[in-house]
């Protein structure tokens, strides 16, 4: 069965499928819709980028190198080798299947060099990375408007796991 979602139109509840929003009764709308829609979106973008991925040189360069081939190969890589599955969550003995994300057990924003280390890479689930990033704010003093703490580098997952359950 196609996905399917409710008309936009005010008081309108005629199901409309995907990708559209407006019914055939009221499809004049959707090209307005459409074009409120796109200059929202990059309104929000060029604030953005503007506020958090370029606020500074260093992370305008962490953003191209994530947008880089050199990137998607490691990535592609490194899922491959963990099998999609997040390391971070077998290393409590639980299993995640068809994890995508790719994480730095050592962020770039603390150590830039081992950025393109595939031994630095593990695949991680989105609860397990907003963890681990949560964590990496308070050991490392990653992230916006912190400041770096000198701290030893932890590359071992399972220590890294055993220290962000620990309260």
């Amino acid at each position: 069965m196609p996905k399917v979602r409710r008309c936009r139109y005010e008081l309108c509840n005629r199901l409309v499928p995907y990708p559209n929003h407006y019914c055939n009764e009221h499809k004049q709308y959707e090209a307005e819709y459409q074009s409120k829609r796109s200059k929202a979106r990059q309104r929000y973008l060029q604030r953005y980028n503007k506020v958090k991925r370029n606020r500074d040189n260093d992370s305008k360069q962490r953003y191209q190198f994530y947008r880089s081939r050199q990137w998607a190969s490691l990535r592609a890589a490194v899922l491959e080798r963990d099998y999609y599955l997040c390391q971070y969550c077998q290393a409590i003995g639980h299993t995640t299947p068809n994890s995508r994300t790719v994480d730095h057990i050592v962020p770039i924003e603390y150590d830039d060099t081992l950025k393109d280390d595939i031994n630095n890479l593990a695949v991680t689930c989105r609860k397990c990375h907003k963890k681990k990033t949560d964590w990496e704010k308070k050991f490392y003093g990653t992230g916006q408007k912190n400041q770096l703490k000198e701290k030893p580098e932890i590359k071992d997952v399972e220590q890294i796991v055993k220290l962000m359950n620990a309260k």
